[in-house]
């Protein structure tokens, strides 16, 4: 009897641990499991195929989210195994279309497409952790509610988001990972961002977040997976590399580098598949033993990713990927568009609007000291809506040159206003964040501090040379050591050289007033006062201004 109770004891015991690992103890199956992933990065709201350059892959016109949800749908008619996963930016920056919507839009249409999971990105907190939290739950947004008269449903797919965590409890904001089970076979999806979010967004919105290191997160993460019984491991992460030379074929692997390249060498070797994004770059490679892929941006390219599983083990036996051009040359999705009609009708009064002139193309393309055209006009327009006294007495504006999202094109628009006519949603474009004005005060020591903070070395690990406001004029030196590349004496307002020790109100966006992009001397101005936003302050500076001519650009000056 007691040989009985012991072995009903063992079995008991034994019942418990199976059932903690959520998955039953009965034999494995024999054969193998073949899976594919569907993968897309950096969609950035873009529902209607991208204008230009952004709209093409080589010369071959490429994106739409018609098209797009076509492609997918026939690539997964290929195989009932799929997975369709994003890593990460699918909103944020986006086209007037999505982002007048704050982006419910581009939820609805993965919705329709079948999304399984999106990696957080860093432009997921544009409007902070609590709106992108809306993006998932659903629900009216607080300001300007649900302007396409519907209550908005939400997410459908699931957000992952391994390494953000809210500094109250360490707790994942989103689900770290999540699995899907394929043929018996489970598969572990984890999702993360950037570590170095916070000094790309608003630092308000996020301020209440820890980001973490990538692979530290990853590598944790393994022993529970294991002892789950997962075996096949895929990491959808917002961080990517570049190719060089960057023309390079969208399935090649040439001169790769880049953060994700030492992330991957850090993670633990069951990891099996990497799919990045950030850098908008199409790669196809091979690291640490790692498949690593990324899809271009805009909805040009989806991966195709394919694994051969051991149904017994749960190991990746083979895999290979491959990027394919979402060319527009098959039929469109229904569903979708319907639904950019349906939003276009909202958003066109609005879109269409003239809001002034131009005489020639102005373009975000900076010369060799950093600056450009449109740059400079955006920081005109900023100081225009802050010099006077009661709207903070501004003598300068910066401008940061990654808020620049697009040209102002002499060509008339679809909407039909003619050649050298700027439309809202042309200018909108240009500016898709929304930040407000904010002017404050600052020393000529803090503004050159401010100007030796734009270079590798002192605060940025690429130089990101903010754009100057008219009368503002200094020179900075390739070859000076980090941070003395700016003479103080070259720093001139009106063609006066500044004071060290004196006092200078300066307008810069919500955005660097928080310390955004590494600018953190901005935190310590003083006298703080709100304005404008953006977009509102660059339409003003058109009704009056237009016909606005591109400049010499010559405020910003480089020597050797």
């Amino acid at each position: 009897m007691k040989n009985i109770v012991r072995l009903l004891s063992v079995l008991a015991l034994l019942a418990i641990v199976l059932a903690g690992t959520g998955f039953s103890a009965q034999a494995k199956p024999s054969g193998t499991v073949n899976v594919q992933i569907l993968a897309v990065n950096d969609f950035h709201g873009n529902l209607e195929p991208p204008a230009g350059s952004s709209g093409r892959i080589g010369t071959i016109n490429a994106g739409g989210a018609e098209y797009l949800a076509t492609h997918i749908a026939n690539l997964r008619a290929t195989n009932p195994n799929t997975a369709v996963v994003s890593a990460g930016d699918m909103i944020g920056a986006s086209p007037l279309l999505s982002a007048l919507f704050h982006d419910e839009p581009t939820i609805e249409a993965f919705n329709q497409i079948g999304l399984d999971f999106n990696a957080v990105g860093n432009h997921e907190f544009d409007e902070g952790v609590y709106e992108l939290i809306r993006m998932q739950e659903g629900g009216c947004h607080p300001v300007d509610g649900c302007l396409d008269g519907d209550d908005f449903g939400g997410a459908n797919f699931r957000f992952l988001a391994a390494n953000v965590t809210w500094q109250k409890n360490d707790k994942p904001i989103f689900p770290a990972y999540k699995t899907k089970s394929f043929n018996g076979v489970h598969v572990a999806f984890i999702g993360m961002t950037l570590e170095g979010t916070p000094t790309i967004v608003t630092p308000s919105g996020i301020s209440m977040l820890n980001f973490l290191d990538e692979a530290d997160t990853v590598n944790a993460l393994i022993p529970e997976l294991k002892q789950k019984g997962i075996e096949t491991i895929v990491v959808l992460i917002h961080e990517g590399a570049t190719q060089n030379p960057n023309t390079s074929p969208i399935n090649s692997c040439v001169g790769v580098s880049g953060a994700i390249v030492d992330i991957v060498n850090r993670f633990d070797p069951e990891v099996d598949v990497v799919i990045s994004g950030h850098t908008h770059q199409p790669y196809n490679c091979v690291i640490n033993n790692m498949l690593v892929t990324s899809a271009s941006s805009f909805g040009r390219v989806v991966t195709d990713v394919d694994l051969t599983i051991d149904r017994a083990t749960g190991d990746v036996t083979a895999m290979a990927a491959n990027n394919n051009i979402v060319t527009r040359d098959v039929v469109k999705d229904g569903f979708i568009t319907a639904l950019i009609a349906k939003y276009n009708a909202i958003a066109a009064p609005l879109a269409n609007r003239v809001i002034g002139s131009i005489t020639a193309t102005i373009t975000r393309t900076i010369n060799p000291a950093g600056e450009s055209a449109l740059g400079d006009v955006i920081a005109d327009a900023q100081l225009d809506a802050t010099n006077d006294p009661g709207f903070g007495d501004a003598v300068v504006a910066f401008m940061n040159p990654g808020g620049i999202r697009a040209d102002l094109t002499y060509v008339g628009s679809p909407a039909g206003e003619g050649d050298g006519y700027v439309t809202y949603g042309e200018m909108f474009t240009v500016q898709p964040f929304g930040n407000s004005l904010v002017t404050m005060t600052l020393t000529g020591s803090q503004i050159d501090t401010l100007l030796e903070q734009q270079f590798v070395g002192c605060g940025q690990t690429s130089n990101r040379i903010l754009q100057v406001s008219t009368g503002f004029t200094y020179q900075w030196s390739v070859s000076a050591p980090a941070c003395n590349k700016v003479d103080i004496a070259s720093i001139k307002i009106n063609g006066v050289a500044i004071n060290p020790a004196g006092l200078y109100r300066v307008t810069v966006n919500s955005f660097l007033a928080d310390g955004g992009d590494n600018f953190a001397v901005l935190k310590l101005g003083t006298d703080r006062l709100g304005g404008a936003v953006d977009t509102d302050a660059l339409e003003a500076y058109f009704k009056v201004f237009s016909p606005v001519a591109p400049g010499p650009m010559n405020r910003i000056v480089q020597i050797p």
